[in-house]
């Protein structure tokens, strides 16, 4: 049986190494780096640095992809994707988001919400939009 996977692919104009590593110092796990100079993806002497491919495998199933935009292409930053982290193990999603907002800013602190879980909204150092949800108990009803 086979099954398609979703997993977030985030753009960088050339920081994409640094965010990767960033992340790999949050969440663990191992990452890998490809450049465009090493698959011959660009005859620009510019971007044989610059990562065409990075992905970050966790052991408990996080698989996070990014690449350097080739400067001939635009990048607009936007608002348009966040990265969801949920889960029920409290202590583990604190210690993620103390590191995602260290260097970024909380949009909505991560606190009991309405819903019964705790929550909290972020934006990390590199611009990235990131939603930490911690399950909380069933509400009454």
């Amino acid at each position: 049986m086979t099954h398609t996977v979703l997993n977030p692919y985030l753009s960088f104009r050339d920081t994409a190494r640094q965010a990767m590593d960033f992340y790999q110092s949050v969440f663990g796990g191992e990452v890998t780096h490809s450049t465009f100079g090493e698959y011959h993806a660009s005859e620009d002497p510019a971007e044989q640095d610059k990562i065409m491919h990075s992905q970050l495998k966790t052991d408990w199933g996080l698989a996070l992809m990014a690449a350097d935009t080739p400067n001939s292409m635009e990048l607009t930053p936007g608002n348009t994707y966040a990265v969801s982290l949920s889960g029920d193990d409290e202590v583990e999603l604190r210690g993620y988001w103390d590191k995602l907002v260290d260097g970024g800013t909380a949009a909505m602190p991560l606190e009991k919400a309405p819903w019964g879980d705790t929550f909290g909204m972020c934006t990390d150092k590199f611009g990235v939009s990131w939603l930490v949800n911690i399950a909380g108990e069933p509400a009454d009803g």
